[in-house]
């Protein structure tokens, strides 16, 4: 990220940053509400343009490749948007095929990773905030990406559901790149 500023009209919510990240790392974005946590992922993935600057992952360029480089991404938004009426089973089927990957073999390992074997039958709307998180990290999981971004992946969990997400996400980032954003310090601490 070199120089990266993004503006909405006359606002601007993230100001001339630039930083590099090495593979393998566990990396925080901390700052409170409203300081631009979002809007740096956002523009990392390629959903937003920045007004300014450069973004490159693997030295390809994320506006001049999108879609290499969306490839390399696995991103969670701090809402996952999942649709509540699907059995978990079928929607990660529904995202393998998306994604192109084999649903028989890639579901019953992310199943294991992310600790969903319990509630594979249910419907998404049925289970509990972390479960609902554990499903957005399998989701993201899906096509095996490099990176992961997670937006604040522990927000509106208990304190047992953090300590789980928090040693999920050490797990994984023990073969790939993560970036998580939180306002909260000590999440960083534990984490990266």
């Amino acid at each position: 990220v070199t120089n990266v500023s993004r503006s909405f009209g006359s606002f601007r919510a993230v100001d001339d940053i630039s930083f590099s990240i090495k593979t393998g790392e566990i990396v925080g974005l901390l700052g409170p509400n409203g300081a631009g946590k979002t809007t740096t992922m956002r523009m990392i993935t390629g959903f937003l343009d920045p007004s300014s600057g450069q973004i490159k992952i693997d030295g390809i360029d994320v506006m001049e490749n999108p879609v290499l480089t969306k490839k390399k991404i696995g991103y969670m938004s701090e809402s996952a948007p999942m649709y509540p009426e699907m059995i978990v089973q079928d929607y990660l089927e529904y995202v393998a095929r998306i994604e192109g990957v084999d649903p028989a073999e890639k579901i019953p390992q992310l199943a294991k990773t992310c600790g969903l074997q319990e509630v594979m039958h249910k419907n998404i709307g049925e289970l509990s905030r972390g479960n609902r998180q554990r499903v957005g990290l399998a989701h993201a999981l899906m096509g095996d990406p490099e990176i992961l971004i997670l937006d604040e992946p522990t927000s509106g969990l208990d304190p047992n559901q953090v300590a789980d997400v928090r040693e999920l996400i050490k797990r994984i980032g023990e073969t790939r790149t993560v970036i998580i954003s939180t306002h909260i310090l000590e999440e960083v601490d534990a984490v990266c």
